[in-house]
This record gives structure tokens, sequence and C-alpha cells, in this order.
């Protein structure tokens, strides 16, 4: 029975890294059809969506199994609710690279509104954040996915600084609206992903240390570790 629930978890993790997987790529795929004005590469983004909202029902159903038949406790009770928590992190950042994908196309038809600088490098920080949260929870590595948090605010600062910059354009030519406006949600939706990586950080590190840092709670309760950047 207890080697039988060992496979399980096993199992469980298994889904998890092959869901990252697909999603990771997927943002790296959606940021490139944008880069590189590549319809091919945008349209293969959404036809992977199906394939990451399956693997989150699958995650979703190993996890609720897991709950109902084995009542886990302690540290495996804390794996599979991070576990769930992950999953659906995961399944949103696949959506947003998904909206990513579809304004892409919609960029596509129309002429550049400028040269992409700030975009990029604040899809370059959020990948990284991707990467670098799931390697936490694939290591146990608590002080990586602290780091992925503090990481949030740069992401937050450049999406601040991209609106006010295709405000301005918006401002000077009604003409370039359409094309602001897909860039101001392309985004949005990298700032998304951003607060997502640092939702699986937070679930890292409970699931390591048994602690919450969410909301930032740790500052109002000197029994937590302080999240420090």
């Amino acid at each position: 029975m207890e080697r039988q629930f060992d496979e399980d978890l096993k199992n469980l993790r298994a889904l998890l890294m092959r869901m990252a997987s697909l999603v990771e790529e997927s943002i790296t795929q959606a940021v490139l059809a944008l880069k590189a004005n590549d319809e091919r590469a945008a349209r293969q983004v959404l036809e992977r969506e199906e394939e990451v909202n399956l693997l989150d029902i699958e995650v979703d159903g190993a996890c609720l199994r897991l709950l109902a038949l084995k009542q886990p406790m302690a540290g495996d009770l804390r794996f599979i609710t991070s576990a769930m928590k992950i999953g659906e992190e995961l399944e949103r950042m696949g959506d947003l690279a998904v909206n990513i994908a579809e304004r892409t196309l919609e960029l596509i038809k129309l002429p550049p509104l400028k040269p992409l600088i700030d975009i990029p490098r604040m899809a370059a920080l959020a990948q990284a954040m991707v990467r670098d949260v799931i390697s936490a929870f694939v290591t146990g590595n608590e002080k990586l996915a602290r780091e992925v948090c503090c990481r949030d605010d740069e992401v937050d600062e450049l999406n601040d600084q991209i609106f006010r910059e295709l405000l301005t354009y918006m401002m000077q030519d009604s003409g370039n609206i359409a094309r602001a406006v897909g860039l101001i949600l392309i985004g949005r939706h990298l700032e998304r992903i951003a607060d997502h990586a640092t939702n699986i950080g937070e679930a890292v590190f409970y699931l390591v240390e048994g602690k919450t840092i969410k909301h930032h709670i740790e500052t109002r309760d000197r029994k937590n570790i302080k999240l420090t950047c």
C-alpha cells in the first residue's frame, strides 16, 4: 500500500513536469512568434492549448484521488495540495501564452508600430521566472522560490513603462490605437505570467517550509521566515 502511494506521488510529479514543460514551451514560442511575425509559430501555440488543459484535468483528478483514498499526512499532504495549486497556475499561464499568440496574429496583419525593445525584455524576465520557479519545485529550493517572487516587481515596472510609452503613441495619432492596444495587452499577459510564476514560488515555499509567504504575511508574523529581496 505504501509503495503504491509513493508511486502515485511520483506519477503526479511527472504529470506536473510534463505540464510545466508544455507551458514553458508555449510561452517561449508565443514570444518568438511576436518578435519574428511568425504566424505558423503563433498557431502552434493555439494547437497546444488542449493538451495543457487535459493535463490540468489529469493533475486535479490525481490529487483528488490521493486525498480521498490515501488520507495523506504532513509533507505528503502539503505536496498534493501544492500540486493542485501549481497545476492551476500552469494552466493559466498556458491560457496567457495563447492570448499572446492571438494578439500576435492580429498584429501581424498591421504595419509595425515601433521596434520591440521593452516587451522582449519583459518577456525574457517572465520566462526566466517560469524556468526558475519550476526548477525550484523540482529541487525543493525554497531560496530560489523566494528569489522568483522578488523579481515580480521588476516585471511590473516594465509593464507600467510600456503602457505609458504606448499611451503616448495613441495620443499622438488615433491611427496607432489598434497596434498600441495589442502591445499593451501583450504586456499585460506577460505581467500576469510573472504573477503566476510568483504564485508557484509561494506554493513551493509552503511545500518545503510548511509556512506561507502569501500576501507578505511573513512581515506580520515573526514565527515565519521573512521574505528578503
